[in-house]
C-alpha cells in the first residue's frame, strides 16, 4: 500500500509531507493505523529500500552474539567439569624412607599409601555436583527469559520512538498549515499579527519534537542493536505492528504456571543443592581409613621385608558438627527462599496482569472515543478559525488536545507490551510468533 499524496490546504497549497489526509489520519487514531508507514517508499523517492528488522531476526541476533547469555551458557558448561572431578576417588600416595646415612647400614623404605572413603562420600559429592551442574543450566534458562524480556522492551520502545516520528511529523504538518492558515488571515487584515506569531511559535516547537523523536529513534537502535554488540546506525527499522494488543491470560491460567517460572526453577535447584551440601557434611561422620602397603631394605640384615599398615583418624577434637548445622540451617534457609520466592513471583505477576489489563482497557478507549474525538474538535476549531469564527488559541487548545490524547495513546500501547513481557519475563515463555503478528 503506498502513501496518498498530500492533501492541500483551504487555500490551495500541498501540505509538506509527512502530512496525512483527515480521513486517513482519523482513521488511524481511531485505530484502523497502518503501521510502519514511515517505512513505505513515497512514489519519488528512490527505488532504494529503508532496511528493517523483525523481532524474530532480533532474537536470533540476540541468540547468538549476547554476551550475558554466553556466560551462563559457559557457566554451564564449567559444570560438566564439576561433575567429573566428582566422580573421581583419591590418589595413592607414593612415600620412601632413607633410614641411617652409612651405606652398611641404610635402611629403605618404599611405601604406597590409599584412603578408602566410607560413608557414601563418594556418591553425595557426585550428587552435590549433580545438582551445581542443574542450578547452572536453571540459569541458562533465567539468562534466555531476562535477554527476551530485554528484547520484547527494547524493541517495542524502537516501535515507539518510529510511532512518535510518525507524530512529530503529522503534528509539524498540521502546524505548519495551522501556521500557513494564520499567516493569510494576517494579511488579509481579519486577525492581528499576533495569531501568526502564536502560529509559528507552535509550529517551532512541533519541529523540535519531531527532531528530538528522531534522535530518540537512533537511541532505541542504539539500545536494541547492543544486546548482540551491533550498532544502531546499521540496524535500520523495527518491522512489527505495535499498535495491536494482545488479551491478558487468566489469573488461573498464571497460577498454574507459577512454578515453572525459571526464578522458581532457580530456588528448587538451591534448595536441592543446599540438601546435597548437607549429605556430604553428614557423610563426614564416617572416618576415612588409610590402608599402608610397603616394602623395607635392611642393608644390615641384608633381606626385604614386606609390612601392611591401616590407620584411622580419632574424632576427639573435630566431629565435623559444625559443619553439620551450617547444612542443616543452609537447608532451611533454602525451603524459606523457596516460598519467599512464590510470594514474590504472585506478586509480580499480579501487578503485571493487572497493568496489562488496564493498559488494555485505556488503549481501547483511547482508540474508540478519545482520539476520534480531539481529532474532530481539532479539525472543528481549525476550520472555524479559518472563516473567522475562533481565534487561534481556539486552535491551539484544540491541537494541544490531541497532542496529548495522541501521547496517551502511545504510552499506554507501550505499557501494554511492557506488561506482557514481564510476564513472559517470568514464565520464561518466548510467544514471538505472535508478538511479530507472523
Amino acid at each position: 500500500m503506498t502513501t496518498p499524496p498530500p492533501a492541500p490546504n483551504r487555500a490551495g497549497t500541498p501540505l509538506p509531507r509527512p502530512a496525512w489526509p483527515a480521513w486517513l489520519l482519523s482513521a488511524a487514531l481511531a485505530g484502523v493505523w497502518l503501521p510502519q508507514a514511515h517505512a513505505q517508499a513515497d512514489t519519488n523517492a528512490p527505488a532504494q529500500a529503508t532496511p528493517t528488522i523483525t523481532l524474530a531476526a532480533a532474537w536470533d541476533k540476540a541468540l547468538a552474539a549476547n554476551p550475558g547469555l554466553q556466560a551462563a551458557r559457559y557457566g554451564a558448561a564449567a559444570a560438566e567439569g564439576l561433575v567429573m572431578q566428582s566422580q573421581a576417588r583419591p590418589n595413592p600416595e607414593l612415600s620412601v624412607n632413607i633410614e641411617d646415612t652409612r651405606p652398611e647400614t641404610r635402611t629403605n623404605t618404599v611405601q604406597i599409601n590409599q584412603l578408602i572413603e566410607l560413608g557414601g562420600k563418594r556418591e553425595a559429592r557426585m550428587q552435590l555436583a549433580d545438582t551445581e551442574k542443574a542450578a547452572a543450566e536453571a540459569g541458562v534458562t533465567a539468562a534466555l527469559a531476562a535477554l527476551r524480556y530485554q528484547l520484547l522492551v527494547n524493541f517495542n520502545e524502537l516501535l515507539l520512538a518510529q510511532q512518535r516520528v510518525d507524530f512529530a511529523g503529522q503534528t509539524h504538518a498540521l502546524a505548519t498549515q495551522a501556521l500557513e492558515a494564520a499567516n493569510k488571515r494576517v494579511q488579509a487584515g481579519k486577525v492581528p499579527p499576533l495569531e501568526a506569531s502564536r502560529a509559528q511559535v507552535a509550529q517551532a516547537n512541533a519541529a523540535m519534537e519531531l527532531e528530538q523523536a528522531r534522535a530518540l529513534t537512533r537511541v532505541a537502535q542504539q539500545n536494541l542493536a547492543v544486546l548482540w554488540g551491533g550498532r544502531g546506525a546499521e540496524l535500520g527499522l523495527a518491522s512489527g505492528d505495535f499498535l495491536t494488543t494482545t488479551a491478558a491470560p487468566t489469573a488461573e491460567q498464571l497460577d498454574q504456571r507459577l512454578d515453572e517460572a525459571p526464578a522458581m526453577l532457580l530456588a528448587h535447584r538451591a534448595l536441592a543443592q543446599s540438601q546435597a551440601a548437607s549429605a556430604v557434611e553428614r557423610s563426614k561422620r564416617v572416618q576415612d581409613p588409610t590402608v599402608s602397603l610397603g616394602v623395607k631394605r635392611a642393608r644390615d640384615v641384608g633381606r626385604n621385608q614386606v609390612f601392611v599398615g591401616v590407620s584411622i583418624p580419632l574424632p576427639l577434637f573435630d566431629r565435623n558438627a559444625g559443619n553439620q548445622l551450617q547444612a542443616l540451617r543452609k537447608v532451611d534457609q533454602a525451603e524459606q527462599q523457596l516460598q519467599d520466592q512464590r510470594l514474590q513471583l504472585q506478586a509480580q505477576v499480579f501487578a503485571a496482569r493487572q497493568q496489562w489489563l488496564s493498559s488494555n482497557q485505556q488503549v481501547a478507549l483511547l482508540q474508540s472515543q478519545v482520539v476520534p474525538t480531539a481529532q474532530s474538535a481539532y479539525d472543528l476549531a481549525v476550520r472555524g478559525f479559518s472563516l473567522g469564527k475562533f481565534s487561534f488559541l481556539d486552535v491551539l487548545d484544540a491541537q494541544r488536545s490531541l497532542f496529548d490524547s495522541r501521547r496517551q495513546l502511545l504510552d499506554q500501547l507501550m505499557a501494554s507490551h511492557r506488561a506482557r513481557a514481564e510476564i513472559e519475563r517470568i514464565f520464561g515463555t518466548p510467544a514471538l510468533a505472535a508478538a511479530t503478528g507472523t
